[in-house]
């Protein structure tokens, strides 16, 4: 890999811890070899992605990116008569927005494009269980990117933000809680398009994570349904953070990362009017891996692996270890040790936070800000208005941004303060002045929903 950063719709990888003992293995390295899905759309992509992969390689990397660099794509039409017809569509398209920005970008993430091209292209992407109907959400093989569809109301969106986007990542040395944006394409079958993004996942590749919060900074109608609750990793809402009386136990070291990074980047969003994001957190327990695995251990004592046929795995790679395959993201090459429960390697799980020494509840968590595509449009401005009208002015979460990003120690109303012990304070979100708002105190605030001032835990 290059060169890692020091420091980011996001999927839980169904990894369990295993003391399974398998022989030693030697890797060599490996060619590419794209292994073929039934879905044409996913077929073209991953054909796509190994295409445009080898052509970039053969483009000198530009001293500077230029204007028209933001502005351009590459593109490729394919009409087969008969051949191939099993693995690939007999007509198809394929288009690559921004080439030399997203290379660039994947430099600035560290990740190399032969390792990116490895996830992607090497076995057929996963169907993440919160996948809509009408929208695909997906993760890569390795279980270290996220493929995820979107409108191409979004794409524009993403030509708008991309130059600002590219420049914030390059001030702050690529050390962000904003997703790593890594490709955006276009894939055409049957005259019909569908647009996909490709962004770091937020979540391990290779820890559990056990519990799941979209926290937007309201109370009104951010609670999860019944539903979503009886799913195996539900995500969990505003609401339901206050009820579980959740804590984050963190440094004071890890405290002054995160209030930074999040200050930064929310003031970025702000200036560009982007009011739709989330904080997005996962809680891998540490603990409770430990008991899984022993679990598992008592059932299935000393069982080998079995190798491969093509001497790839593609089901999940052990808890020890990074990855089955020598390549990728999360290769074997990443690292030269086995990793113990709850160790990760911090240049592949960026977003990761490890609980502070001595907490009560040894945890890692991974934090990071989703849903950065969506403007305060004419939608949001009826949705705002009609929770106005059901909930009230005071209640509605006052979502309308500002140029202001509120901090310090200001006090907020309609705040949702993140428990956080061990020298950190909440963070709470304001939608008032579409920011979350940074707020912290050698004590405690109690996590409530306020009209006023919050109080202090003495």
């Amino acid at each position: 890999m290059a060169s890692p950063s020091k420091s980011a719709a996001v999927l839980n990888p169904a990894f369990k811890l295993s003391r399974t003992k398998s022989k030693k293995k030697h890797f060599v390295q490996q060619k590419v070899e794209v292994l073929r899905v039934s879905d044409p759309v996913l077929s073209v992509f991953m054909w796509g992605i190994n295409h445009t992969v080898n052509d970039l390689s053969q483009v000198p990397v530009p001293v500077m990116l230029l204007p028209d660099d933001f502005k351009a794509s590459s593109k490729i039409k394919v009409n087969n008569h008969l051949f191939n017809k099993e693995n690939l569509p007999g007509h198809f398209k394929f288009k690559e927005y921004c080439p030399q920005v997203f290379r660039n970008l994947r430099e600035r993430f560290g990740i190399e494009d032969h390792d990116y091209q490895v996830s992607l292209a090497r076995s057929p992407p996963i169907k993440d269980s919160n996948s809509q109907e009408d929208r695909l959400l997906l993760t890569s093989y390795d279980h270290t990117l996220i493929i995820k569809q979107i409108s191409s109301e979004e794409v524009e969106d993403m030509h708008h933000i991309l130059s600002e986007y590219h420049q914030h990542i390059v001030t702050c040395h690529g050390i962000t809680l904003l997703p790593q944006f890594l490709g955006m394409y276009r894939v055409t079958v049957d005259n019909e398009d569908t647009y996909l993004t490709v962004t770091r996942n937020m979540f391990s590749h290779r820890l559990i994570i056990h519990r799941k919060y979209d926290l937007k900074g309201s109370l009104v109608s951010r609670e999860a349904s019944d539903k979503e609750k009886v799913k195996e990793l539900p995500t969990f809402k505003d609401m339901d953070f206050r009820n579980n009386m959740q804590r984050i136990w963190i440094s004071d070291e890890e405290k002054e990362k995160v209030m930074d990074k999040l200050n930064r980047d929310v003031e970025f969003l702000v200036h560009l009017k982007i009011m739709d994001y989330s904080l997005l957190l996962g809680i891998h327990d540490m603990e409770r891996a430990e008991r899984e695995e022993e679990e598992d251990y008592g059932e299935s004592p000393c069982e080998e692996e079995e190798e491969p046929e093509n001497g790839v795995s593609t089901g999940s790679p052990a808890a020890g270890s990074l990855s089955t395959s020598p390549e990728g993201i999360a290769g074997y090459m990443s690292s030269q040790k086995p990793f113990g429960p709850g160790e990760f390697d911090p240049y592949v799980d960026v977003y990761a936070i490890q609980s502070a020494a001595g907490a009560p509840q040894r945890e890692v968590y991974f934090m990071g800000l989703i849903n950065i595509l969506t403007h305060y449009d004419t939608k949001k401005k009826a949705a705002h208005a009609a929770k106005a009208v059901k909930h009230g002015v005071s209640q509605s979460g006052r979502f309308q941004p500002q140029p202001l990003v509120p901090r310090g120690n200001d006090t907020r109303k309609q705040g949702v303060g993140v428990k956080i012990r061990n020298g950190i304070g909440p963070i709470l979100a304001d939608r008032q002045r579409c920011s979350l708002t940074v707020k912290y105190h050698q004590h405690c605030y109690e996590l409530s929903h306020t009209s006023g001032q919050n109080k202090l835990i003495k």
